[in-house]
């Protein structure tokens, strides 16, 4: 025997969908249109474009205003000892006699050249740099032969003359070495 099915009570589940409102159907209706709506997303993007730049404006402003002033150090780093300032190095000319004549025909004004000074190199002396990076400003002509002396062929004095322009210290250490010591350059 079948026992008879009770009627529906609120606390019992519903199948699902059973509550739902019967179907109808939408009626047809024409589209919304905003007006303006194109012209309305511009005028957003204008006035925010203008809302940085004036923003930008305003910071740029205030980092001027709160800047370093005339007295004030770099903010955020320690104080260093200010750079001392160098006198600026006088140059002078210098002639110096260098000792290979064939040497001296190479070089043209305008060129670098280092200065060596050396001792007795038959006897195997020492060789020093006396100048370094030194402008040749002029390259006098050699006397004619007539105006020299020649002993055996070779110039009194020896050598040829060239004109070099260098900080006067230099000079001064190329003066002493050329009264003591054969003088040679080589190009840099």
């Amino acid at each position: 025997m079948s026992l008879p099915t009770p009627p529906f009570s609120p606390s019992s589940p519903r199948p699902p969908g059973s509550d739902a409102p019967a179907l109808c159907e939408v009626p047809h209706f024409a589209p919304v249109r905003v007006r303006g709506g194109c012209q309305q997303l511009r005028r957003l993007v204008r006035s925010r474009r203008r809302a940085v730049a004036a923003g930008l404006a305003v910071t740029a402003a205030a980092l001027v205003a709160a800047g370093p002033r005339a007295g004030d150090g770099a903010r955020g780093h320690p104080v260093a000892d200010p750079v001392p300032k160098r006198p600026a190095v006088e140059m002078v000319a210098a002639p110096v006699r260098i000792a290979d004549a064939a040497t001296v025909r190479l070089l043209r004004p305008g060129d670098r050249v280092d200065v060596i000074a050396a001792q007795e190199t038959a006897t195997g002396g020492d060789a020093r740099v006396v100048a370094r990076g030194a402008r040749v400003t002029k390259v006098p002509e050699p006397p004619a032969p007539s105006e020299s002396t020649t002993d055996g062929g070779a110039l009194t004095g020896g050598g040829a003359l060239i004109v070099l322009s260098v900080p006067r210290t230099t000079a001064a250490r190329l003066a002493g070495a050329s009264a003591t010591e054969r003088l040679a350059v080589t190009l840099c």
